[in-house]
């Protein structure tokens, strides 16, 4: 068996897919596509995604990008039981909600606050944008508030998604003091995923120093 797995490490999403592989326990191989060389616009890879877009999974020939499809796949087929994604019905919505609130609110909006600076030449962040952020972060610390993880009372796919989301915001020097819940559920993460450090830390760190130094003293 041949399983694939196309990223860039500064990328969260593609860090998202890469926790999930590992907690899923399935072995894999990461490839890496140099996105400020064009390797995703080449024929071989267009052949296999036309999207261009990483993360790209390839199973033996079955491809899917998303990062969040990829994670939940890998962990519906090849994890020992279902405690990161449940097939209780109920319970799998709560964590799809989680889990679309990490990429079309949470993500979305931090990509707002960094992304102009980082690639299109503003040198400082989005005040408007900054506070959307905070808003959204204040949601995730209201989750917390109720349940241990954030779907719940034990640890599942969408808190490996929106672990990977805020600790890049993180190394992007978010600042996080008004969020106590958040700091101990990230510093619990840290502990309990496997593969933090080599997996999701090191890119986040890379993806927060770039930010930083285009940032300036903002």
């Amino acid at each position: 068996m041949s399983l694939d797995l196309y990223w860039t490490s500064m990328s969260a999403p593609c860090r998202v897919a890469a926790l999930a592989a590992k907690a899923s326990g399935v072995k894999f191989n990461l490839v890496n596509v140099d996105l400020m060389k064009g390797e995703q616009n080449k024929p071989a890879f267009l052949k296999m995604n036309p999207q261009h877009t990483v993360p790209t999974l390839n199973d033996a020939g079955f491809v899917v990008n998303e990062s969040r499809t990829i994670a939940t796949y890998l962990i519906t087929k090849y994890a020992k039981n279902d405690a990161l994604y449940p097939r209780d019905a109920k319970r799998r919505a709560i964590i799809d909600q989680r889990l679309y609130f990490d990429v079309g609110t949470l993500y979305t909006r931090l990509g707002k606050v960094v992304y102009p600076v980082m690639f299109g030449g503003v040198k400082k962040s989005d005040p408007e944008e900054m506070k959307k952020l905070m808003e959204a972060l204040g949601w995730l610390e209201g989750y917390l508030n109720v349940s241990e993880y954030v779907a719940g009372s034990t640890l599942t796919v969408a808190d490996i998604s929106i672990a990977t989301t805020v600790s890049t915001a993180e190394a992007c020097g978010i600042d996080f003091s008004a969020f106590p819940r958040l700091r101990q559920w990230l510093n619990r993460m840290r502990l309990e995923l496997d593969g933090w450090d080599e997996l999701n830390a090191a890119g986040a760190a890379i993806f927060g120093g770039f930010y930083k130094s285009k940032a300036g003293n903002q």
